[in-house]
């Protein structure tokens, strides 16, 4: 066993070396341009094609048209910072410490030591974006990580949400200096400033990029200016109509960016992945108007739960030429893919010095399956008004379980979405099996959050996000 031990490096590097090169665009052709758009609290069934009955969602309809939709997309937890950790690095934010949203001035940050997508990309010779919001710091006055820390050419970002809502922002820091007050939506500001900065970047004619953009909508405070209300003109719930208005605000920035690439001849070579950090707020955990009305589908809990609607979230990705365009997959993905699959794309291989937790995604598109290190699997200790704090999805089987696990449930997912059948006591031999999966995930990832260097404080859940 020890010597085995010592070559698992290896087989792992020969490995994933192997997968990078099987999987990438073919070396003659141009590596794709890479762009992440990613909402903040925005549902499972918060679209038009995830079959909301309100809600226009033009361009993201058409987004799917074009592309492929994954019905079973997941997030790395049900909860903001810890999410988008997970995507950033490709491991389950409890081995980094980030174990539920980062206060402000909490000393709760992405540590320097977590290699980052943005950092591999960039030294592979892509330029690289980041606007939006963040939240993997606790500060903003550059004595924790930045997004230009993380590997970033050019960054526009809130600590946290925008303010004082999303219309007109103010909180913006652009470059490590304060952007001041800014005129449009949120996610409008976003789009331009990736637009603004692909115009005037100096980039060589075969030179890649890489687009972050982290969309605050459709998180509190929700705002949407007169042009995006008029769109419901029939819904008397003003608050209800301003969320419904702003799932279409943010849909119309991301018409502008579509439109752009096609203006600019970039659709054809740029890979969109097009998602959520976690499932809906529907709770009035705020002051003042309370515009949480987001849609979980037909999906159990919602966000700060372990059950499906926590983490299950609409997923698209455009891949002309890969993803062939108008399909439906149920091939479960997650957030913690995107690393692996980044690099697949770049034609690089991913860090072999640390557990990663995704696995490539360019298969799918090939018709096969994602070849994952272990079954997809949660830990959010602050699970809201439930015990279950673990869960663990191995194929269609979705095993949810106290801290301790002492307490299972067990659902099939493929005949059971809503997860109101716990069928445990049918399985035994198959409780046991992932019982004992669950519990060495769990133990090993405990080990590595506790040297992680983020404080083991809590974070309260059940506070303002």
């Amino acid at each position: 066993m020890n010597s085995l031990r010592r070559f698992l490096p290896l087989f792992l590097s020969l490995f994933l070396s192997f997968s990078a090169a099987a999987a990438a665009p073919a070396a003659s052709a141009p590596r794709p341009n890479i762009i992440v758009l990613l909402c903040d609290d925005l549902g499972y069934g918060d679209l038009s094609c995830f079959a909301h009955p309100d809600i226009r969602t033009p361009n993201l309809d058409q987004l799917a048209r074009d592309g492929v939709k994954f019905t079973d997309c997941y997030s790395a937890s049900p909860v903001c910072s810890p999410s988008r950790a997970g995507l950033m690095t490709g491991r389950n934010p409890n081995r980094l410490g980030i174990r539920d949203w980062i206060p402000p001035q909490s000393g709760i940050f992405l540590r320097p030591g977590e290699i980052t997508v943005a950092q591999l990309l960039k030294k592979a010779g892509y330029h690289t974006l980041h606007a939006g919001k963040w939240h993997l710091n606790s500060r903003t006055d550059g004595s924790e990580r930045t997004p230009g820390d993380a590997g970033f050419d050019h960054w526009l970002y809130t600590q946290n949400n925008a303010a004082p809502s999303h219309l007109d922002p103010r909180n913006f820091i652009r470059n490590g200096t304060p952007a001041g007050p800014l005129t449009g939506p949120s996610s409008h500001v976003v789009v331009a400033e990736a637009t603004r900065w692909l115009d005037e970047t100096k980039r060589a004619p075969d030179a890649p990029f890489f687009l972050n953009l982290w969309f605050h909508e459709t998180h509190e405070p929700v705002a949407a200016t007169e042009e995006f209300l008029a769109q419901y003109p029939n819904e008397t719930n003003l608050d209800r109509r301003h969320y419904l208005a702003n799932a279409s605000q943010m849909d119309a920035a991301v018409g502008k960016l579509l439109r752009y690439l096609d203006d600019h001849g970039l659709r054809e070579n740029t890979f969109i992945f097009f998602s959520s950090d976690n499932g809906p707020e529907t709770l009035n955990r705020y002051r003042g108007a309370q515009r949480s009305h987001g849609s979980p589908g037909p999906l159990r809990g919602m966000k700060l739960h372990v059950t499906e609607a926590g983490y299950r979230v609409p997923g698209i990705i455009r891949w002309p030429g890969h993803a062939k365009p108008g399909t439906t997959s149920a091939e479960p993905i997650c957030s913690l893919d995107f690393l692996p699959t980044a690099c697949a794309l770049a034609g690089i291989v991913p860090p072999t010095d640390r557990a990663l937790d995704g696995g490539n995604l360019l298969p799918v598109f090939a018709g096969k399956t994602v070849i994952r290190p272990h079954p997809l699997y949660w830990q959010y200790d602050f699970a809201l008004n439930e015990p279950q704090t673990l869960a663990l999805r191995d194929g269609p089987w979705k095993l949810l379980s106290t801290a301790t696990l002492d307490h299972v449930e067990l659902y099939n997912l493929a005949s059971d979405v809503a997860e109101k059948r716990n069928i445990a006591a049918n399985h035994p031999e198959r409780v046991k099996a992932m019982v004992a999966t669950m519990r060495a995930l769990r133990t090993e990832i405990a080990a590595e959050g506790a040297r992680s260097g983020n404080p083991p404080a809590r974070q309260n859940a059940a506070k303002k996000e």
